[in-house]
């Protein structure tokens, strides 16, 4: 494992300028502001996905967090990406957004606070589906977009998804990007409890402006504060999320599918793909160990700590988030071919 931590004075000169590249292929029609540009049949459910960038480039799996929709990527995130020469994928997973909602029992905070300590306590904790079965929901998708081997970038528990499509199908994996997520150790730091209050609130069912002041007030308390989201910007995000979709039920069998997955240390010993792991030092809901745990436990990994990040996505760090993502994947598909073309072929001698 090698370890490099950028602070913010290293990120001033990260920043380059990225070309807008919003062609989405979609199936019946294509959309440039993140809904959903197709809808496929995959693993006995629907997925909705979008994309950027070309269709013939290598591609980029971007594989989201608890509870949250496919528009929770930036569009210049994906357009930065697609800029650089990928074509990026994006999807909803089960029980969010355009995606199929699970006919399954609906659960109460005490049941999320009951998992949340037999999961700490090492214990077992039922749950309608897992994050394995969600990764399968993953490969799926590329099954049915035709797409042999991608870059599977996650985050939080995208991430921890991406840890088992690694693991469990090293063939579909060109590389992996673990970011702000975890191993799954349960002897690593916990949530911090201010943050562990705000998630585990109820979701109100009826009332739209008490559903977007409660993500709002999520969002102020795991953002990045050396890079702060505007008032603005986080009322707008709220507001866009709940109005293409809000499925609280769909966050509580998130939350439980984490709980019931369990620690992945020895899963990670086994991943063998390329390996960039981006954690923030002021990360609330995911310490910044838990970023240290996973690369630690995977052979060869690179780890980049970012300093003043905490669990978001901000506009400032977009150009670094880029930047480096799109290194650590031209540099695995770099490594492909050269270990391609070392292979004696069926002729030689």
């Amino acid at each position: 494992m090698r370890d490099s931590t950028l602070s913010r004075d290293d990120l001033a000169s990260t920043g380059r300028a990225h070309a807008s590249n919003a062609a989405a292929r979609a199936t019946p029609g294509r959309a440039t502001d993140g809904r959903s540009a197709g809808l496929v049949r995959a693993n006995g459910i629907e997925i909705a996905y979008a994309e950027n960038g070309g269709k013939d480039a290598p591609v980029i799996l971007l594989i989201m967090g608890l509870g949250m929709q496919l528009i929770a990527w930036p569009e210049a995130f994906c357009e930065g990406l697609a800029a650089q020469g990928f074509r990026v994928v994006r999807f909803d997973h089960r029980d969010v957004g355009g995606s199929t909602k699970m006919k399954l029992k609906t659960y109460g905070a005490i049941t999320l606070v009951n998992a949340l300590a037999r999961a700490w306590a090492g214990l077992p904790v039922k749950a309608p589906y897992t994050l394995r079965d969600m990764a399968t929901d993953a490969i799926g998708l590329l099954d049915a977009l035709g797409i042999e081997r991608a870059h599977i970038v996650g985050a939080s528990m995208g991430g921890m998804i991406g840890q088992i499509i690694a693991a469990d199908h090293p063939d579909r994996a060109a590389s992996l990007v673990s970011m702000m997520s975890s191993s799954g150790n349960p002897a690593l730091p916990h949530p911090d409890p201010k943050v562990l209050k705000v998630l585990l609130w109820p979701r109100p069912r009826n009332n739209r402006e008490r559903a977007i002041r409660q993500a709002m007030e999520l969002f102020r308390i795991i953002g990045s504060p050396d890079f702060p989201t505007s008032e603005v910007e986080l009322r707008a995000n709220a507001e866009r999320s709940i109005s293409r979709c809000y499925y609280p039920a769909g966050v509580t069998r998130h939350f439980l599918a984490i709980q019931a997955s369990g620690s992945r240390v020895d899963m990670l010993r086994c991943i063998r793909v390329p390996t960039l792991v981006l954690h923030g030092t002021d990360d609330p809901l995911i310490p910044v160990e838990a970023g240290k745990d996973t690369a630690a436990n995977i052979s060869g990994a690179k780890l980049r700590i970012i300093r003043g990040m905490g669990h978001d996505l901000p506009r400032a760090l977009l150009p670094t988030l880029i930047n480096a993502i799109a290194e650590h994947c031209m540099v695995a598909d770099r490594q492909a071919l050269h270990v391609k073309s070392r292979r004696p072929t069926e002729n030689s001698s």
